[in-house]
């Protein structure tokens, strides 16, 4: 059974360690927990990589945020993988910092990457991962914000939940999306 796990984010050193990259943090730290690397491939970076008998395919999208559904699909169709088995983490700025939400389907919140897979693949039913980067700026300044670095506090903060998110993604693969949501929702 193959699983798709999508870190949304934008290539490029400018990019690194800015609050948006989030999702590369995460599928960072999956690969590297799970032994894998990164290799360049078409559309992403990307990583095969077992988790209890299963193949998870994380990739992370070089089509950067706004065009990640060109991505997404592409690797579902090539890899033959259900909806079902897709994950999607990205960042949230509706949710507090480390803050951690799965959910099985949901509208776009005003994330031009997650616009970008829903039109993309004609549906808002997938599962994702969504991350609190909290929403700490001026009226007018939320790109501004999105893509600004960490701050050491922020950064202190993230370790952790960067861990517990992992975690999150492997109880996905093995335990499915319901039992996932039961155990680390509003934890």
């Amino acid at each position: 059974m193959k699983y798709l796990i999508a870190g949304l984010g934008n290539i490029g050193a400018e990019y690194e360690n800015t609050r948006h990259n989030i999702g590369f943090v995460v599928a960072d730290a999956l690969v590297n927990e799970l032994n894998g690397s990164f290799t360049t491939d078409r559309l992403a970076s990307v990583a095969n990589v077992k988790f209890r008998g299963k193949t998870l395919v994380v990739i992370k999208p070089t089509t950067y945020m706004n065009l990640s559904g060109k991505a997404v699909k592409y690797w579902l169709e090539k890899e033959k993988i259900p909806l079902s088995n897709l994950l999607v983490v990205l960042d949230d700025i509706a949710l507090d910092t480390g803050t951690l939400r799965m959910k099985k389907k949901g509208g776009d919140a005003g994330h031009n990457g997650l616009t970008d897979i829903i039109i993309k693949l004609g549906t808002e039913t997938f599962p994702r991962l969504r991350v609190g980067i909290g929403n700490d700026f001026a009226r007018g300044y939320q790109v501004d914000y999105v893509l600004g670095q960490w701050t050491k506090s922020e950064t202190n903060l993230l370790i952790p939940r960067v861990e517990k998110a992992v975690e999150m993604v492997q109880n996905f693969v093995h335990q499915g999306i319901d039992r996932t949501m039961n155990l680390y929702n509003n934890k």
